[in-house]
């Protein structure tokens, strides 16, 4: 993970929006026909309506998240559900510790 990639990601409120949501999924979004909200994270279709915003505008915030290491992509059918990636957010959080 680059620090700069994640600093840039988390530099977004919605983003960081998305973060705070996926932490307890359970508590944020309805159950899903598909994949479980803890295993296997919520379907990209979830996030954009909870946003209260076009399918590819979520998406280009999720792709944001994944490139900097913080969210973690699972394709089921044709969906992409996304989950936390605590073990690197702990790494994130460690680096900054050190600056």
């Amino acid at each position: 993970m680059s620090l700069s990639e994640a600093l840039k990601a988390l530099g977004n409120e919605r983003r960081l929006e998305i973060l705070e949501w996926l932490r307890e999924p359970e508590a944020h979004f309805r159950p899903q026909v598909w994949g479980d909200l803890v295993d296997d994270g919520v379907c990209g279709l979830f996030i954009a309506e909870k946003m209260k915003v076009s399918q590819p505008t979520a998406s280009e915030h999720l792709r944001i998240l994944v490139h900097a290491g913080l969210l973690v992509p699972k394709k089921i059918k044709q969906w992409t559900f996304y989950r936390r990636d605590e073990k690197r957010i702990a790494e994130f959080k460690k680096l900054l510790g050190k600056i």
